[in-house]
């Protein structure tokens, strides 16, 4: 075909008859069988190229002629159908899109057919525009129907009396939905804190309401301008135009990381590197490598990027959270922040917040104004939605304020987010590991009072986390000097140029691919040699609780061992989970439990501390001395202090563990204090 030959408009027509005769009758047929429900044929831009090179190049470049003509072949094959007018659209798919970024696209790509990859962050009301518009003159009657097109020029005189009388007559005009919507750059195409760029969309007729913010997407559609917006400099107009992607067509992708290229000699060095009999010890040494110490802290943080298996379900339905979700808790100055940043900059795809500086909404979603939406409310994401599919690291997590805390409680089990606000009700998916770190109220971590006192974190959030590290500042001489030591060489080589190679290290981009590589390819099945130990792990320590009267472990912590045995195995890339998995799951649980979870006063484990924020031994003191306050008010109206204190004991409660209790109480409103000395139950007080 001629170049010229490519303008020629019977000749396109012709073309795209005979394309979809042969690649697209039986998709036709079923069109017309369900049009008008269904608007759009699907067409396969490599099917495309194979029955015309030339003609699918000429879509890339002039998508607007090609297209029309493809719509004209369509209505044309199926114009002798009875009933109603056929007038589909053309929608072309699995575009290429050669690995375009959105800071990318510039000035050559406009009015040109492209294909972008992103997320999407905002979406606005759906509106309604003018397809066809019906004019009547007031003067003569005359109708005059005008199809609204990019080029059309809204008529002023009525062509027949040729008076300035023609009014839209909106009852008889055509109207189709159009919604707006936004696009951002893909976290894991970001390198270097790049800001992420933004690209707006715009949606007609059946592709409205199909985006959910915080999706992934491949959108395929023309880049366009906008009319200039008009600045007044020096009595000079200067033209400022603004750009939208014309979307044609929408695929979700549901796949995580896919935006990792991994060459076939990448592969070969990943599946080498999974065979490497010292994997393990590289893997955790790769974490945080400037932070000295805190091994089993980077050994757990390691699991957490792997993360569990992924799109397990219940027999019943309901999907199982495959996420691994850290805190790190403890003294300031002990690199907690540290942690956090290098994930951001080491897992594939990752967002770091601070506490100090983020709200509920900035987390999970929002509704607010905005010009996409003409002064309409529109859903955006926020950073948990965003992050869905990598980590989220929150530093300062104890600073968020209470009410935006209570978003996360979704988030972490549930992995969505639910929205019902300004009447918009919608429901996100956020896919997301979170990393946290908090430090304590009380400046420092006091191993002698209750995790729940020394954190602003309520107990309900505490127990969603699979594993809670405790980070000390400890004094000690021959730690302190390796410490000393680490950073001032770090310091000291930090101006050099060439810097020291640390043995084993594992380089930052080969870890980057090799941990998307697992997390797409690799889904291990829990062998039956780990789940009996499990099990058996499971058992003992709830037998070894129900003889000392306290709970060391729940169901929900079962589910958090199966994850974090599944991460040790996709390390290494295996399908199955072996026992060796299992019990790197279960060192890193007896490290937590001993800990954060072991009761000072009796020496035992309970899993209260975190769940209910006290142990079972102090919860049975605070009902044995709210038992004898309702006793001794029998004989009394008004309880003397001195006499609940003597009465307790008889029950081995000593007198300033009971005084303590007793003001803690009345300082929750649990006791009323009547005057100096005395106190009464709530109950009884109202």
């Amino acid at each position: 075909m001629t170049p010229d030959a490519k303008l020629d408009d019977s000749t396109l027509v012709s073309m795209w008859e005979e394309f979809v005769d042969r690649y697209a009758r039986a998709a036709l047929s079923e069109l017309a069988s369900s049009y008008p429900t269904k608007r759009s044929l699907l067409l396969d831009y490599e099917e495309l190229q194979k029955f015309s090179p030339d003609l699918a190049e000429m879509l890339l470049d002039k998508p607007d002629v090609v297209l029309a003509a493809a719509e004209k072949a369509v209505w044309s094959m199926r114009a002798g159908m009875p009933g109603t007018v056929f007038e589909p659209h053309v929608r072309i798919t699995n575009i290429p899109d050669n690995n375009l970024l959105i800071m990318s696209v510039s000035s050559t790509h406009i009015d040109k057919l492209i294909s972008l990859k992103g997320v999407i962050t905002k979406r606005a009301d759906v509106l309604h525009k003018v397809k066809v518009a019906l004019y009547k003159c007031l003067m003569c009657a005359h109708v005059l129907r005008v199809p609204m097109t990019k080029k059309t020029v809204v008529p002023e005189v009525c062509p027949e009396c040729k008076r300035r009388a023609l009014k839209l007559d909106e009852e008889g005009s055509y109207f189709v939905d159009i919604q707006r919507a936004e696009m951002q750059e893909l976290l894991e195409r970001m390198k270097g804190g790049t800001p992420a760029s933004h690209l707006e969309l715009l949606m007609e007729d059946d592709l409205v309401n199909v985006l959910t913010p915080g999706e992934t997407i491949i959108m395929t559609g023309i880049l366009r301008l906008r009319p200039p917006l008009k600045y007044k400099k020096k009595n000079e107009e200067m033209g400022i135009y603004t750009r939208y992607l014309d979307v044609l067509a929408v695929r979700t992708d549901k796949m995580d990381f896919e935006e990792i290229e991994i060459s076939e000699e990448e592969e070969k060095e990943i599946i080498g590197l999974s065979k490497d009999p010292k994997l393990y010890e590289r893997i955790f040494k790769t974490i945080a490598p400037a932070i000295y110490g805190h091994d089993m802290v980077k050994e757990a943080v390691a699991l957490q990027i792997f993360g569990g298996t992924k799109e397990k379900t219940l027999v019943a339905g309901g999907r199982i959270r495959d996420d691994i979700h850290i805190l790190l808790v403890g003294d300031p100055g002990a690199a907690k922040t540290r942690f956090l940043q290098h994930i951001k900059e080491l897992a594939p795809k990752s967002i770091y917040v601070s506490g100090k500086s983020v709200t509920g909404v900035g987390l999970t979603a929002s509704a607010e104004k905005d010009e996409l939406g003409e002064g309409g409310w529109t859903l955006k994401a926020g950073a948990l939605v965003l992050a869905s599919g990598g980590i989220a690291s929150v530093d300062e997590f104890d600073k968020i304020d209470e009410e935006d805390r209570a978003a996360m409680h979704e988030v972490m089990e549930s992995q969505t987010v639910s929205v019902a606000k300004a009447g918009i009700v919608a429901q996100f998916k956020a896919k997301t590991a979170i990393l946290a770190a908090a430090n304590p109220k009380f400046g420092r971590f006091d191993r002698n009072r209750l995790p729940a006192e020394q954190f602003e974190i309520p107990p309900t959030l505490l127990s969603r986390f699979d594993l809670i590290f405790v980070i000390f500042d400890v004094l000690d001489e021959v730690r302190d000097t390796e410490l000393a030591e680490k950073i001032l060489t770090s310091h000291r080589e930090g101006t050099l140029a060439e810097k020291t190679v640390i043995e084993g290290l594992i380089e930052r981009n080969l870890f980057t691919k090799y941990v998307a590589y697992s997390r797409k390819h690799c889904k291990p099945v829990l062998s039956m040699e780990a789940s009996d130990l499990i099990k058996a792990y499971y058992v003992n320590l709830r037998k070894r609780g129900a003889q000392q009267g306290a709970v060391p472990i729940t169901p929900r912590q079962i589910e958090g061992l199966v994850r974090l045995a599944e991460a040790s195995a996709k390390i290494r890339l295996s399908p199955k989970v072996e026992i060796e998995d299992a019990n790197r799951a279960l060192k890193l649980s007896d490290f937590v439990l001993n800990e954060i979870m072991r009761d000072k006063e009796t020496g035992r484990i309970d899993i209260d501390i975190i769940q209910t924020g006290k142990p079972k031994s102090q919860v049975d003191k605070i009902n044995t001395i709210l038992g004898i306050t309702r006793e001794l008010q029998k004989e009394f109206d008004l309880v003397e202090i001195n006499k609940i204190v003597e009465k307790c004991g008889e029950y081995n409660i000593d007198e300033i563990v009971a005084r303590r209790i007793i003001d803690e109480l009345v300082y929750k409103g649990d006791l009323y204090k009547a005057k100096h000395g005395f106190v009464k139950t709530v109950e009884q007080y109202e």
